[in-house]
């Protein structure tokens, strides 16, 4: 099979399985989780590193939510079986970067490769990063080349792949949806804080802080978290399986 045609089909295959790349930072998280110590010696350090580490990754959910909720229908989806793409995006979050669904979920996942402040760990995460999204990536643009023409080259021609050229900026043609958000990244927003949640309890595990039934372990603010996240994930399930307040627009 030639070169491309050999990308484009493993590219396919990386595609319907892309949303279980975070289980690799569960891999890497082990081997670096003897390495895990507070910094300075200092619970309260550890803590607002822990925060900063969730400051990236719900950066990424933000871009997530800013590509999504503009975004034209029957576009960005979360389909995995083939590529799917009524109309070329090309405004908003795509006017500055042609990726920005996986620039999102790259900070989503670089917060807790941060976690441990094991510096080869956001390092192999990159990498590792790299090597699966570029055939998804070249698969993707394939796709949109032969759909589209010249109007994809033109826009791709002007527009990088990943990195944000922030002066391009073009406001979104399309009106926000925020049911659309709230039916699909809620999921993303509770997934980040059980992720965190989950990292937590072993990193205290692992200092020798055994469970205890009480809202002091792991931490107060990861239980507030939890909470929060629980009630808000549970809430718009419900919503979306008895009332029709989150269906589709159109």
């Amino acid at each position: 099979m030639p070169l491309m045609e050999e990308m484009e089909s493993s590219g396919k295959w990386l595609f319907r399985w892309r949303s279980y790349l975070p289980l690799i930072l569960v891999a890497l998280f082990l081997a670096g989780l003897q390495y895990f110590s507070y910094p300075f010696g200092s619970h309260m350090l550890d803590v607002a590193w822990e925060m900063v580490c969730l400051a990236v990754s719900l950066a990424g959910l933000g871009i997530r939510i800013l590509t999504i909720g503009y975004a034209r229908p029957h576009t960005s989806g979360r389909n995995t079986k083939k590529q799917v793409a009524e109309s070329l995006n090309t405004s908003g979050m795509y006017s500055i970067v042609r990726n920005p669904l996986y620039l999102g979920n790259f900070l989503v996942g670089l917060g807790p490769a941060m976690f441990l402040r094991v510096w080869w760990i956001p390092v192999i995460y990159l990498l590792l990063f790299m090597l699966y999204y570029e055939r998804i990536v070249f698969t993707e643009e394939m796709f949109l080349r032969r759909k589209f023409g010249q109007a994809y080259l033109d826009w791709a021609s002007r527009t990088p792949a990943f990195l944000p050229r922030w002066r391009q900026w073009h406001a979104a043609e399309q009106k926000f949806s925020f049911r659309k958000i709230l039916r699909h990244e809620h999921q993303t927003l509770f997934g980040i804080i059980v992720a965190f949640y989950a990292i937590e309890t072993v990193t205290e595990v692992e200092m020798g802080n055994w469970p205890r039934f009480d809202i002091a372990w792991p931490d107060p603010v990861w239980n507030i978290l939890l909470a929060i996240g629980l009630v808000v994930f549970v809430v718009i399930r419900v919503l979306r399986k008895v009332t029709t307040l989150l269906r589709d627009e159109s």
